[in-house]
This record gives C-alpha cells, structure tokens and sequence, in this order.
C-alpha cells in the first residue's frame, strides 16, 4: 500500500458516519445513504466540489477535472494531488457533507 493510499485510508476514518467503499473499482468513502463522497484515484484524491470551495481548489497546482475515460468528464468531480495532502481532510469533509444530503435513490 502507498503513502498516499494510506494517507487516504487514515482520512477515511476520520469522516463521520462514513464507510470505505468502492467506486470504479478504486476506494471510495460511502455515506450512510449509499453516495460516494470522496474517491482515491491514481494516487489523487477526487471530490466533487463547488462554488467558493471550487474557486479555491483550483488555483492550488494540479487540480483538474476528473476524468475516469479520455474524454468523459465527470461534473464537478475534481482530482487533488498528493502535494496538496494538507487540504485533503477539508475537501472529503466538505464532499462528504454534501453526498450525505443527496437523496438515496429507490430500488427498482
């Protein structure tokens, strides 16, 4: 296991009420109603921001768009180097609270 992928394991435990997961097939941080709140992806970590936390998260070096397949963006969903491990626990917190309010999809 990597640094950073135990880097990320540590922070998974500290988000409350979350759970690891699994998204594409990488680790992930579930949130009781089934959403992904934060990915561990190539040795980045993925959260979908917005507004003034968008804003700042993309002036820091390496930020992008997440983009699983060449040219399939996924919105809103954004890649956060390991350079930047100081501002990882904010991030999953802030995506995590927002995947906890999202609406757990009904069963077919």
């Amino acid at each position: 296991m990597s640094e950073t992928e135990q880097y990320f394991n540590e922070l998974t435990h500290q988000i409350p009420d979350a759970k690891p997961g699994k998204m594409f097939g990488a680790l992930c941080v579930k949130m009781p109603n089934g959403k992904a709140g934060a990915m561990f992806w190539r040795d980045f970590l993925v959260v979908k921001l917005a507004g003034e936390t968008l804003s700042n998260a993309v002036k820091l070096s390496g930020v992008d768009v997440f983009t699983p397949a060449e040219g399939r963006p996924m919105g809103g969903w954004y890649i956060i180097p390991y350079e930047h491990k100081s501002e990882w626990k904010n991030l999953m917190e802030i995506s995590c609270t927002a995947a906890a309010l999202l609406e757990k999809k009904a069963r077919k």
